[in-house]
């Protein structure tokens, strides 16, 4: 006859088998991959027993079980909260940008966004400056045949990549299937300069779309005053924009909304914070917790009426807001 398995001993007064037993049955079976059977033999007890074992290491915390919500889930939850709470018409919420890159993450969700909007062959699509706009434009989006895609601001003298509008709106137009409408002109041209570029028709052409387009994709900038790269038009140092929270087309605002002039700025070649309350999709983009202040200013005062961003961005704009309530 086989010799009988003998049980490892239990503590019968508290109902209970010793930690250290508890202990490898755990081990083996969670972080050793070892089925029961093989748990049952290498401790020389039963099957069921090992089961009892491992159900009572979970009850007595030797193992802690962590389910966690698949990420589509929790970035989709924070969108429609994130709509809801700053009465946005739609956000879109991806996985925290990290090292990943800020275009690489963000596109995709811009694309859904455009795709959202429902453009069609004729309809203006705007684009802005900045690095997160120009990330974007480096990844594929969503096919928008024969759309017209055109800058919100000048820019063909500045010196860094993040701000000569009319390549990122040769890369969007180029993503999307459209065709690119070039606005030959920096964005603060001399008194005498700035006359007749308003009036020439290769730039009323452009301009013209600001007031029609049916969607924007409008990066929102960091207050100017906490920023390294800035278009050249924009003074970083001036005491006049200290109060700046952020800025978009190269217009600044305070945290109400208020655009801030500074100087020159009556001759900026960009289009007006009024008219883009008239696009019915404005879609803002933006990450960074230093945004916060820019991204509510800019959806309160209507500069915006979707926003594409990150979850940890998103989690903060809820925070604030929430302590706002």
């Amino acid at each position: 006859m086989a010799p009988s398995r003998q049980e490892p001993d239990t503590d019968t007064s508290a109902g209970r088998f010793p930690a250290d037993l508890l202990y490898r049955a755990a081990r083996m079976y969670y972080l050793e991959d070892a089925n029961q059977a093989q748990v049952a033999a290498a401790l020389g007890t039963s099957r069921p027993t090992v089961s009892r074992l491992l159900s009572e290491a979970r009850a007595r915390g030797i193992v802690h079980i962590e389910v966690r919500e698949p990420e589509p889930l929790v970035t989709a939850d924070l969108a429609e909260r994130l709509a809801a709470r700053l009465g946005l018409s739609r956000a879109w919420v991806t996985p925290p940008v990290g090292a990943s890159g800020t275009g690489s993450v963000l596109a995709p969700a811009v694309g859904e966004a455009l795709a959202a909007a429902g453009l069609r062959a004729g309809d203006a699509l705007l684009v802005s400056s900045g690095a997160t706009v120009h990330g974007v434009a480096q990844h594929a989006l969503t096919p928008l045949p024969g759309v017209l895609v055109a800058p919100v601001v000048g820019g063909s003298d500045e010196p860094e990549e993040y701000y000569q509008t009319n390549e990122i709106t040769r890369q969007v137009a180029a993503r999307v299937g459209g065709s690119p409408q070039f606005l030959y002109a920096p964005a603060m041209p001399g008194p005498e300069l700035s006359t007749l570029l308003r009036g020439d028709a290769t730039i009323r052409r452009v301009t013209d779309l600001w007031a029609s387009a049916s969607a924007a994709v409008i990066g929102i900038g960091a207050p100017p005053s906490s920023r390294t790269s800035l278009p050249s038009v924009l003074p970083g140092g001036s005491a006049g924009l200290a109060s700046a929270v952020g800025d978009v087309c190269s217009r600044p605002f305070t945290e109400d909304g208020t655009p801030l002039d500074f100087p020159g700025s009556d001759r900026l070649l960009a289009m007006e914070l009024e008219d883009l309350r008239r696009v019915p999709h404005a879609i803002g983009v933006a990450v960074g917790a230093i945004k916060t202040s820019g991204i509510l200013a800019a959806v309160r005062a209507r500069y915006v009426t979707e926003l594409v961003t990150d979850a940890p961005t998103a989690t903060a704009l809820l925070a604030r807001t929430g302590a706002q309530a």
